[in-house]
Formats: structure tokens, sequence, C-alpha cells
């Protein structure tokens, strides 16, 4: 039962502008201007990326990642 309620998902387009694929995931959105993609919503909000925008972005934020994980 519970697994029926799960596999619903709202179909979004991707947030980057000039980008119609359907997004995969969901990241801050403060996050991904940090990184250098332009949105076509609110930064405030979390951002939808597709598959293709969220590699880019992790890329992107790699060094940042390790930083924090060695911070504490």
């Amino acid at each position: 039962m519970r697994d029926q309620r799960r596999s619903v998902q709202k179909v979004r387009p991707c947030d980057i502008s000039g980008c119609e694929k359907t997004a995969e995931r969901a990241v801050s959105g403060k996050k991904v201007e940090k990184a250098g993609l332009s949105l076509s919503s609110d930064p405030a909000k979390s951002a939808h990326l597709c598959r293709d925008h969220y590699r880019e972005f992790k890329k992107k934020t790699k060094k940042d990642r390790v930083l924090e994980r060695l911070d504490w």
C-alpha cells in the first residue's frame, strides 16, 4: 500500500532557462545559482533539474562538497 502512494510523482520541466527536458532531481536554487547555472525561476526555492543539468551541477560543486565533508 505504501509503495502505491510513493509511485505517483509530478512531472516537471527542468528549471534551467532554455531547457525543456523532464526534471529528475530537486536541489537548492541558491546552490544552483552559485554554481553558475541560470535559473528560469526564483532561486530562493528549490530548483528542479534534468539529468544532464544535474550532472553539470555535480561537476561544478564537487570541490565544495569535498570541503564540506572535511570541515566537520
